[in-house]
Order: structure tokens, then C-alpha cells, then sequence
């Protein structure tokens, strides 16, 4: 356990920090499932819809320093591959 003051308020900063980055990834992946899920049920809107919400967690992910640029943008051309793909 940290001994100084200065590594005791990093101690705390570090683990409200890694709850809402743990709360952000969490929304992607289930979104990313559901997402999957309505791929295979064929619902062109509901695919649309769930493309939409994972666009918007991820530009606020990158946004907010949690992910890089680059995944976000590797991960949603391979999302909308399958989306034409199907």
C-alpha cells in the first residue's frame, strides 16, 4: 500500500478511473453482442441501429482516451463488412 499522501490520492484517482473505463468497454462488448445477434436475425434497421450505438461508445471511448483511433476505425470497417456481407 502506498506510504505518501501524493500515492494514496493516485491510488484512488487509478481505481475510479478504471471503473468507468471498465463501465465503457463493457457497453461496447454487449452492444457489440447484440449487434451480432441482430445480424443474424436479418433486421436490416435493428443492424443499423445497433451500427449507430456502437459508433457513438466508440467515438467516446476515443474520445475520452480509453481507445486508440485506430482500433475504432479498424473495427467499425470490419463491422460494416459484415453488414454488407449479409
Amino acid at each position: 500500500m502506498a506510504n505518501h499522501k501524493s500515492a494514496k490520492k493516485r491510488s484512488v484517482q487509478s481505481k475510479a478511473k478504471n471503473t468507468v473505463n471498465t463501465q465503457y468497454l463493457t457497453k461496447f462488448r454487449t452492444n457489440l453482442n447484440k449487434f451480432h445477434n441482430s445480424l443474424k436475425g436479418e433486421n436490416t434497421t435493428e443492424v443499423q441501429n445497433s451500427f449507430k450505438e456502437i459508433n457513438s461508445i466508440l467515438a467516446k471511448a476515443v474520445k475520452k482516451g480509453i481507445l486508440k483511433k485506430q482500433y475504432m476505425s479498424r473495427k467499425l470497417s470490419s463491422l460494416s463488412k459484415k453488414i454488407k456481407k449479409n
